[in-house]
């Protein structure tokens, strides 16, 4: 079948890949970790870099997990961070989640952490992933939502990242305020029963500020979306600029907050 093209907007700079590699099973798959036992066997569509991953397969185990990503080399981020960890039960495929290669009913779980925000076609992943889950079994997806991060002090640098940072992921097919949505995509897809949850992330105190505003720095002014947005004409180096030193201001503001709402499924095949 033919499938929409994916365009990943972050890209795997370095600045990316420091807060996917902050992720756990504890900090962003809370949710679902009731649901996992040895012996269920998961697929994990979009593993990034792993470190979910590995949490899981730990629980799971001796169940295989297979994890899925776009590129060979998206996927050997996640082999490198398995053998790190000695996590030998994961399989790694390349694979397109409109359109999974897997037959009906392979596995007990399916689970999905900030991949449904980039997608062309949500409702058709949430099918597929359906299709490839046990009936009775569990697909889960967990996704932030833009529109309802909210820091303070207030700064209109952050304001203009996230107008920034909105338009290129639209631009690019995605949805950034995906957790909203994952209810009524759940149920577009078929789903019948569908635990709807959310949770966030806050960074409030000094080394959690110093490392996300940082991290933001660099990723605003050197990752693929610097390069796409200068591309595309949003913006220009110097608008980058302002605004990485709007997430350094933030990050130095000793009432500084921040808080990231997610939207979570649980729902049964």
């Amino acid at each position: 079948m033919t499938t929409p093209e994916s365009v990943y907007t972050n890209g795997h700079h370095p600045s990316v890949l420091a807060s996917h590699r902050w992720r756990t099973a504890v900090n962003s798959a809370a949710y679902l970790l009731p649901h996992l036992h040895s012996g269920a066997t998961l697929l994990d569509v979009g593993c990034g870099p792993g470190t979910i991953t590995a949490d899981i397969a730990r629980l799971v185990a001796p169940a295989r997990v297979t994890a899925i990503e776009i590129s060979e080399e998206a996927l050997d981020l996640g082999r490198d961070e398995a053998a790190r960890q000695g996590v030998t039960t994961i399989d790694f495929a390349v694979g397109d989640v409109h359109d999974l290669q897997f037959a009906d009913d392979t596995f007990v779980v399916v689970h999905a952490h900030q991949v449904l925000q980039h997608v062309p076609d949500p409702g058709q992943a949430l099918r597929e992933m359906r299709r490839v889950c046990r009936p009775g079994g569990i697909v889960a997806a967990r996704d932030s939502d833009y529109a309802t991060f909210t820091w303070w002090p207030p700064l209109p640098e952050l304001d203009e990242w996230r107008d920034l940072y909105t338009s290129l992921a639209r631009s690019n097919g995605g949805e950034p305020d995906a957790g909203r949505r994952l209810l009524s995509w759940a149920q577009q897809a078929g789903f019948e029963e569908v635990v709807a949850t959310s949770s966030t992330w806050c960074f409030a105190t000094p080394e959690d500020r110093l490392w996300w505003g940082s991290m933001w720095a660099a990723r605003i002014t050197q990752s693929g979306i610097a390069k796409q947005a200068v591309q595309s004409g949003a913006t220009d180096a110097a608008g980058l600029a302002r605004i990485a030193d709007g997430w350094r201001r933030w990050a130095a503001a000793d009432d500084g907050w921040l808080s990231i709402l997610h939207g979570e499924i649980l729902a049964t095949a």
